[in-house]
């Protein structure tokens, strides 16, 4: 729930940044000389980015979560096996079993998004967060072909 309320203030805060920087935009291409009005465009550009962006980043979070939640109603969320440091992180030797555990299953069932969600906390685990993304990106793909199936 935490972190439900951290990103719902963040995308609120960039939110209004967006709005405020807009308005600024707007402002400069009411001048109505070259300069301004050339200036203004180039300031719209960056909120428009900006918000889709954070609607880009919005659906990932929210599809995510849609299988993490199905995920748990079939009991296959993956464990919390890691060991940790006395300060609380993850132990990195710890990480790389786990993930290579994932791997495997992974290669197993390549088609099965289950496997990839699962790949992809293991690479959360294991701190790689860009792998992790493309991971969840690609069971969040599986998932919807295998709900949605593409007629022929």
């Amino acid at each position: 729930m935490r972190a439900k309320l951290s990103y719902a203030l963040t995308a609120a805060v960039l939110v209004f940044y967006f709005v405020l920087v807009g308005s600024r935009g707007v402002m400069l291409i009411q001048s109505g000389t070259l300069l301004t009005v050339t200036f203004g465009v180039a300031v719209l550009i960056l909120p428009v980015i900006g918000v889709w962006f954070l609607w880009k980043n919005t659906q990932f979070v929210r599809r995510a979560n849609q299988l993490a939640a199905e995920l748990d109603a079939e009991g296959g969320l993956p464990v919390d096996e890691l060991k940790r440091t006395p300060s609380g992180r993850v132990d990195r030797d710890s990480a790389d079993a786990v993930f290579a555990r994932r791997k495997a299953e992974t290669e197993a069932a390549p088609d099965d998004w289950r496997t990839w969600f699962r790949l992809a906390v293991a690479y959360h685990d294991a701190r790689d967060t860009p792998r992790a993304r493309k991971a969840m990106q690609r069971a969040i793909s599986l998932h919807g072909t295998t709900r949605h199936p593409a007629s022929s």
